[in-house]
């Protein structure tokens, strides 16, 4: 791959397609892995046909954002006394798309942006083909902050394990629960670093340094009965 590619070539996160050029959701708060929570009452599986993880990313200073969308591999939602107790949803690192609107440049190609998110220089793929959210806890929200998603109710932790690293984050979300279905919406922003994923981090090379380390998230998982 040629070096003026890379400066194209932007780093995963997660989020809806948009053309702002700054971030729209809060850091997620990070810390060391925690112990995951039990499940209890009645378990629901994920719906897989109607979960998505969106993700957002950005070249420095918000310029030339891309996106893109990661498919959820199965899970499953812990419902105990109407509320979310627990849960998991394993992602499919190999169904990352990019979303060609978002490739605005002539000479860019959102395949080939595509084929480099899966090397080692990100995720690995072929090394680490699933990356994987585990609950740790929910707790009531009492103020949702401006970038939560809307209807934000819930204050959710879980392990996030991307490229073989797992931490723990938290983050504001939406949390519903109905006699026959559970959901969990939220959107949030992580540093990659943080999981090792730092090409296009150091100073030493101009146009890898182009690439920002955040990354946005946008969780929809939905499990029924």
């Amino acid at each position: 791959m040629k070096k003026l590619s890379v400066i194209a070539l932007v780093g995963v996160g997660l989020l809806a397609a948009s053309c702002n050029k700054e971030k729209t959701a809060e850091n997620a708060a990070t810390s060391t892995e925690q112990k995951v929570a039990e499940s209890k009452g009645e378990v629901l599986a994920v719906d897989t046909a109607a979960s998505v993880v969106n993700w957002k990313a950005f070249h420095k200073g918000g310029m030339a954002p891309r996106w893109g969308t990661l498919m959820v591999k199965s899970g499953d939602l812990s419902v105990e006394n109407g509320n979310v107790a627990a849960g998991n949803f394993v992602i499919d690192m190999n169904s990352l798309k990019v979303d060609p609107a978002s490739v605005t440049e002539k000479d860019k190609k959102p395949e080939d942006l595509e084929k480099h998110l899966k090397t080692p220089d990100f995720f690995d793929t072929a090394k680490n083909p699933t990356s994987e959210f585990k609950i740790t806890s929910v707790t009531d929200l009492k103020e949702a902050p401006k970038d939560a998603v809307a209807g934000a109710n819930k204050t959710v932790s879980g392990n996030l394990t991307l490229s073989g690293k797992t931490m723990n984050v938290t983050f504001p979300a939406k949390v519903d629960v109905t006699d026959t279905s559970a959901s969990i919406q939220a959107k949030f922003t992580v540093n990659r670093a943080d999981w090792g994923i730092k090409f296009g981090t150091s100073e030493a090379d101009p146009a890898e340094w182009m690439i920002s380390k955040d990354i946005e998230i946008a969780v929809d998982v939905k499990a029924k009965k």
